[in-house]
C-alpha cells in the first residue's frame, strides 16, 4: 500500500489535495474581530493538588485565548500534562467549553482519555485513515470557532500538533519539498488551526494548548517544531533528563514561560516568581526542576511556597 493511503477511500486525496479549505462565515467573522492579549487567568492549582498543575501555574500561567505549546521529547509525560490540565479546568472554570483532540493516537490512549476526563473528546486513532484524521480535526475547528464567535470561551487540548502536521504532509502533493521531506504547503492548515487561538475584545475566546514533539530522531519532526516555535504566546518545555531521573513534573524551568505574564499574574506574586527564577538561573536543567519539586512538596499551596521566598 503506498505511503499516505492508509485505509483510503476513492476520491479522498482529490478532496484534500485540492487546496486549503475556504474559511466558513463563522471563521471569517471570528478572525475579523479584535484580538487582544489573554487577560483572564485560568488557574490550574485550585482544581488540582497535583504538583504538575501547581508548577505550570508558577512557570507558565495561562489565560483565556492562550496559544500554548507543550514541547515534549518522548516519554516526558505530555499526555499526563494534558489530562491534568483538562481535569483542573473542568473544576476551576466550569463555564468553559472543553475539547480534547487526539490525532493519530494509539486506540488504548483514546479510550483512557475518554474515561479519564469530562471534556468532549474528538479522536481519530492510529488505525484510521489520514483523511479521517483531517476530517475530525477540521470538524472540531469549525465547531470551536463557531462557538467562540458567538461569545463563548472555548478550550482545545490537542495531542499532537506534530501528528496533525504529518497527516497533512501525507495528504499534500505536487509542491516543493522542504528539509526532512516536508511538503512546502503541508503546514498551512495546521498553522491556521493553531493560529486561530485568541482572546477577542468583543467577547469570546479560543484557547489552544497543543503538544509538539522534539528529540524523536525524525528530521521532519524537527522541521515542524522549528516552524511552530515562536508562533505561540506560551511554551511549556518538558525535560527528558529530568524524566529519566524520575523528577516529576519534568519541566525545563529555564526554557518554559508565558509572554506578557504580567497581564495574568498579580504584581506581588510576579515579583516572587522573578526572584525564584533568578535563584534558579545558574542551575542545570535537572537541578532546577528538582528545586521546584521540593518547593512544592514542602508547601501545600503556591501562595505559601511563594511567601517563603525572601
Amino acid at each position: 500500500m503506498p505511503r499516505g493511503r492508509r485505509f483510503q477511500r476513492p476520491g479522498d486525496r482529490a478532496r484534500f489535495s485540492s487546496g486549503t479549505p475556504a474559511k466558513t462565515p463563522a471563521e471569517e467573522s471570528f478572525l475579523s474581530k479584535t484580538s487582544i492579549d489573554p487577560r483572564h487567568r485560568l488557574r490550574l492549582e485550585a482544581g488540582s493538588t497535583d504538583l504538575t498543575m501547581r508548577a505550570m501555574d508558577l512557570l507558565c500561567p495561562i489565560g483565556k485565548g492562550q496559544r500554548g505549546l507543550i514541547v515534549s521529547p518522548p516519554k516526558a509525560g505530555k499526555t499526563t500534562f494534558l489530562k491534568q490540565i483538562c481535569l483542573s479546568l473542568a473544576k476551576t472554570e466550569p463555564s468553559l467549553k472543553l475539547y480534547c483532540l487526539l490525532v493519530d493516537e494509539r486506540p488504548e490512549e483514546v479510550t483512557d482519555f475518554k474515561r479519564s476526563v469530562s471534556a468532549e473528546v474528538h479522536a481519530s486513532p492510529s488505525d484510521r485513515s489520514y483523511d479521517e484524521h483531517i476530517q475530525v480535526a477540521q470538524k472540531l475547528m469549525t465547531q470551536a470557532i463557531t462557538e467562540a464567535d458567538a461569545g463563548k470561551d472555548v478550550v482545545i487540548l490537542l495531542d499532537s500538533l506534530t501528528r496533525l502536521a504529518r497527516v497533512h504532509n501525507q495528504n499534500t502533493e505536487g509542491n516543493k519539498t522542504m528539509s526532512g521531506g516536508l511538503d512546502s504547503r503541508a503546514l498551512e492548515i495546521p498553522r491556521r488551526f493553531f493560529g486561530a487561538a485568541r482572546n477577542i475584545e468583543e467577547g469570546g475566546s479560543l484557547t489552544i494548548l497543543a503538544t509538539i514533539l522534539v528529540g524523536t530522531g525524525s528530521r521532519m519532526d524537527d522541521v515542524i517544531f522549528q516552524e511552530f516555535k515562536g508562533t505561540g504566546n506560551m511554551e511549556l518545555v518538558l525535560s527528558r533528563p529530568a524524566a529519566e531521573q524520575r523528577v516529576f513534573p519534568a519541566i525545563n524551568v529555564h526554557a518554559s514561560g508565558t509572554r506578557k505574564e504580567e497581564l495574568l499574574v498579580p504584581p506581588e506574586e510576579l515579583q516572587k516568581i522573578y526572584k525564584m527564577r533568578r535563584a534558579l538561573s545558574g542551575m542545570e536543567e535537572v537541578a532546577a526542576a528538582s528545586i521546584i519539586v521540593e518547593l512544592l512538596q514542602r508547601y501545600p499551596t503556591n501562595a505559601e511556597a511563594l511567601k517563603s521566598i525572601e
